[in-house]
C-alpha cells in the first residue's frame, strides 16, 4: 500500500521555495495543488501532489531549454 505523508504550509513553501500568499495565489489561479482541510483552519497537502507539482516545474524548465 503506498504511504501517504501530509505536510503542513512551511515545508510546503520550503519545498517550493514559493512564499505564503504566492501559494494561496497560484492555488486560486488553479496553478497549484489544492490542500486537504482537516478541519477548522488546519489545512495540509500530500507530499506526493508536491512533488508532482516541482517535478512538473522542472520538465518544464529542460523543455523549453531544449526548445
Amino acid at each position: 500500500m503506498d504511504s501517504k505523508r501530509l505536510i503542513r504550509r512551511p515545508e510546503v513553501e520550503q519545498l517550493t521555495g514559493l512564499a505564503r500568499s504566492t501559494i494561496y495565489f497560484r492555488i486560486k489561479s488553479g496553478s497549484f495543488p489544492k490542500p486537504i482541510n482537516l478541519g477548522g483552519r488546519l489545512v495540509a497537502w500530500l507530499e506526493s501532489d508536491i512533488q508532482k507539482w516541482i517535478d512538473d516545474r522542472i520538465s518544464e524548465a529542460e523543455t523549453e531549454q531544449t526548445a
